[in-house]
C-alpha cells in the first residue's frame, strides 16, 4: 500500500492517472501534455509501474500505458478500512435499545 501512496503523492503522477481514466495512451502522448523532460516522465512512469497502478505494453516503438483501477481501489479501500471506516461498527449496548 505504501508504494501506491508514494505514487499518488506527486501531482504529475496523479494527473497521469487522470489522463489514463479516459483510456490507454502512449508514453509520448502522455509526456506531450507535461512541461517536463522525457527522463523525468520516464521516472514518473517507473514509480506508477512499481506501484502496479499502470500496465505498460510495448506496441512497435511505443509503450502504451493502461490504468489498473482495481489496484487503486484496493489500496484506497484498505486504507479506509484500516481506520474502521466502512465496516460495521459494533453495537455499544448489545440487546438494548438506544437511549433517547
Amino acid at each position: 500500500m505504501s508504494r501506491v501512496f508514494k505514487a499518488l503523492s506527486d501531482p504529475t503522477r496523479r494527473e497521469v492517472l487522470q489522463l489514463l481514466r479516459k483510456g490507454p495512451m502512449s508514453a509520448g502522448d502522455i509526456s506531450d501534455r507535461f512541461d517536463v523532460s522525457k527522463p523525468t516522465m520516464s521516472a514518473h512512469f517507473a514509480v506508477l509501474k512499481e506501484a502496479d497502478l499502470v500496465d505498460a505494453v510495448k506496441s512497435g516503438k511505443s509503450v502504451i500505458y493502461h490504468l489498473k483501477l482495481s489496484v487503486l481501489e484496493e489500496a484506497l479501500l484498505g486504507f479506509v478500512h484500516s481506520f474502521g471506516i466502512g465496516e460495521e461498527a459494533p453495537a455499544a449496548n448489545p440487546g438494548k435499545e438506544p437511549a433517547r
